[in-house]
């Protein structure tokens, strides 16, 4: 008689969701099964498309279970693990004698992100062997959201939750698909949002498409991609002309000489001008400001990934952090603070200014372009010319972990000369991804529920709308036959053998004895209400109400004040006003691009997660350029109809499609898609790299070499005569 099948219950680590997940196992210890987990306290049974993959993500076909070399000949052949790890270890080990540790670099990316031992050990490791090249995803993604905490200051009294608001403003961010905006939207996001909506809230969307989340707005508005910083200032403007600003915050917490500074600053933003540049509707810019400011108490403004990859990135954001500012938008003394980290000590809530820091200004200039590093990494911006440009500190091996550089990184063409030019290159990846293709060794890894793990942790930062934490454990042993091994593993492994001894979040590991995950994770506990042992005791997490805390006074010294307008800021906001000037005065010239190509999400992708998966694929077999079908229609086109798309820097082949949601003037695509470039490959099939029309080279901010991946000028062109494929494009 075949045994019983099981019930188990663990959390998604795919994104930020954390979304608690019901699984059945049969006895071959496969899923057959998995649904959302009703017990979970956040979740409540929602589980998106993307996690409902799990059965072919851990058994379909596309998985690889045993280490990979490549040979002389460019071929891939089975090599054991430890064999592996001993290879690795020893050409490492002459990197550093030879070039020095900065020579050994690290990518973390999305795919390893939420892998709990993992972050911490990878860290570890660099600091074990003295290196500086740390890069992850986050400095390519929303790194602004840093530098404006630290040029403009922080508040120390928490985060707001959505059940504290009465209004909230996104800008470009579609949080009912991407799971994220700070925790409030990111758990069940849009039973939340309706039911926050029922209580009173209002939504304004900001977005050139009108996103799953705008369906839900009060107000949306879709100006043209690139003119956040703009569109801000002359909010901030209309707020300080009507006088919509909370007078007594900004006396307290700004003073009035810097929101003098402020005034002048925004002067030359008058909503007519902008919304003419923006592409908007008369109006639109006060119905916003009047619905966020006066007619408001609470809430915040948010931005995501679309005004964070567009010019002035960094400006963008710190205007943000500014409208809130000027609002007093923030906890005060007396509220109640609804979710903290329950991993790391308990943190004191004060309603006091955590003053500009300059952190990353502060910091040893790169050799590349003098950026900065940025919360303890170097930017993945600079990493193509890290690879690239000879002398000290030059990266010559590259560990990628859960990251697929070769299909994400901006200026495609450039990444693959800098792979190519890598004396080394290791993939930690379970799918023959197309940074996989590319590397000497690959080390594939347990998935999510072969290990266990705890919820993403950051000190003094919640994650989640309440304070939740959660144990998954390893509910599934690693296929038969199989070769995987744990991330956090493979740097233990290869530091043992280069005579390091690695410090784990405080803690020094023994050199020669490998420790468990669980002791690994019963390390990073760090909360007096919630070791690893009372974790254990709740299969779907819990919520500790009782480690609430409520916002205390400020202390008598805490005189610091938010620097709302400092000189930097200054010039480069009046150097986009005198762009809006250029372009006001040259109204008749004829620009040499047609429309602004813009980043989008795909709902059954997490960036290029679940590219591997054919139950996936069936549904997406690529990533159209998306057109407003008024677009369409003036260039005779129609859906299905190839096209090419040209920048100031490439040109690459896509399909387009009508959707209405997209405003006029705009092109809008999703990344992480298409093949190596020179490959050829049919769009049909396999997609359009879009970052193949971006450089690295130019458009790039000087601050955290951010390149320019959205609001990219291209113009898009009917393919006459279609170009017959080659046989291997499928």
């Amino acid at each position: 008689m075949d045994e019983p099948l099981r019930t188990e219950h663990a959390f998604c680590r795919i994104c930020l969701g954390h979304c608690g997940m019901q699984l059945t196992i049969d006895q071959h210890d496969r899923i057959v099964d998995i649904r959302g987990d009703r017990e979970h306290p956040l979740t409540r049974g929602y589980a998106c498309f993307k996690g409902l993959q799990a059965e072919e993500a851990h058994h379909g076909p596309a998985r690889l279970l045993h280490p990979l070399r490549k040979n002389d000949q460019g071929e891939f052949a089975r090599i054991a693990s430890e064999a592996a790890l001993d290879e690795i270890a020893q050409q490492i080990e002459q990197s550093i004698e030879r070039y020095g540790p900065d020579s050994v670099g690290v990518y973390f990316g999305n795919g390893s992100i939420f892998n709990s031992t993992a972050v911490s050990m990878q860290a570890s490791f660099l600091d074990a062997i003295g290196s500086r090249s740390r890069f992850t995803s986050y400095t390519i993604d929303q790194s602004a959201k840093t530098l404006s905490f630290e040029r403009l200051g922080g508040w120390a009294g928490g985060n707001l939750q959505l059940e504290q608001c009465d209004v909230i403003l996104l800008i470009g961010t579609n949080p009912l698909l991407s799971h994220g905006l700070l925790g409030f939207l990111a758990s069940d996001p849009t039973k939340r949002l309706k039911q926050a909506k029922a209580a009173g809230l209002k939504l304004i969307v900001i977005d050139p498409r009108r996103t799953e989340t705008a369906g839900f707005a009060d107000l949306a508005i879709q100006p043209l991609p690139g003119n956040d910083s703009a569109i801000l200032a002359a909010m901030i403007r209309i707020i300080l002309d009507e006088g919509w600003e909370d007078k007594a915050f900004c006396e307290r917490y700004v003073g009035a000489e810097a929101m003098r500074k402020l005034r002048t600053a925004v002067e030359p933003f008058d909503d007519a001008s902008v919304e003419a540049s923006s592409g908007l509707e008369r109006g639109d810019l006060r119905s916003v400001a009047a619905m966020f400011a006066r007619d408001s108490v609470q809430g915040a403004a948010y931005t995501g990934t679309g005004p964070s990859m567009a010019p002035h990135s960094n400006l963008m954001q710190h205007l943000a952090d500014c409208l809130n500012v000027v609002c007093g938008r923030f906890i005060r003394a007396g509220d109640r603070v609804l979710s903290v980290d329950m991993m790391t000590p308990p943190a004191t809530f004060r309603a006091e200014v955590i003053p500009p820091s300059r952190t990353s200004w502060n910091a040893p200039p790169s050799r590349i372009r003098g950026v900065g590093s940025l919360a303890g990494e170097k930017t993945t911006g600079t990493l193509p010319d890290e690879i690239l440009t000879p002398g000290a500190g030059q990266v010559r091996v590259l560990i990628s972990c859960g990251g697929n550089l070769a299909s994400l990184m901006p200026d495609q063409q450039k990444m693959l000369r800098a792979f190519e030019a890598l004396d080394l290159k290791v993939s930690i990846d379970p799918y023959m991804s197309n940074t996989v293709r590319l590397a000497d060794y690959v080390i594939p890894p347990l998935m999510q529920y072969e290990r266990a793990d705890l919820p993403v942790s950051a000190y003094g930062f919640a994650f989640f709308p309440e304070s939740w934490v959660g144990y998954s454990p390893a509910i599934l042993q690693p296929p038969q036959g199989s070769d995987v091994m744990e991330e956090w593993y493979f740097f233990w492994a290869i530091a043992k053998r280069l005579g390091k001894s690695l410090n784990f979040c405080g803690t020094a590991l023994d050199r020669d004895v490998p420790p468990t995950t669980d002791e690994l994770l019963a390390i990073r506990c760090n909360h007096p209400l919630a070791p690893l042992d009372e974790i254990k005791r709740h299969p779907s997490g819990k919520v500790f109400t009782e480690a609430q805390t409520i916002v205390q006074p400020p202390r008598p010294e805490a005189t610091a004040t938010f620097d709302v307008m400092p000189d930097d800021v200054f010039e480069e906001l009046a150097a986009v006003a005198a762009g809006i000037a250029r372009t006001r005065l040259a109204a008749s010239e004829v620009s040499p691009f047609t429309h602004l190509l813009s980043t989008r999400r795909m709902r059954n992708f997490y960036n290029s997660i679940g590219m591997h998966l054919a139950g996936t694929r069936n549904r997406n077999p690529y990533n159209p350029a998306y057109l407003n079908p008024a677009d369409l229609a003036e260039m005779g086109l129609a859906s299905g109809d190839h096209v090419t798309i040209s920048s100031d820097h490439a040109s690459i082949e896509a399909i387009v499609e009508a959707d209405s949601a997209v405003r006029p003037g705009v092109v809008s695509m999703a990344v992480a898609w298409g093949g190596l470039p020179g490959e050829n490959l049919d769009p049909a099939l396999h997609g359009s790299s879009t970052n193949m029309l971006i450089t690295t080279d130019r458009h790039a901010d000087p601050l955290n070499a951010m390149p320019r991946m959205s609001a990219i000028p291209v113009n898009i062109a009917p393919q006459a005569v279609k170009r017959p494929w080659p046989a291997n494009a499928s």
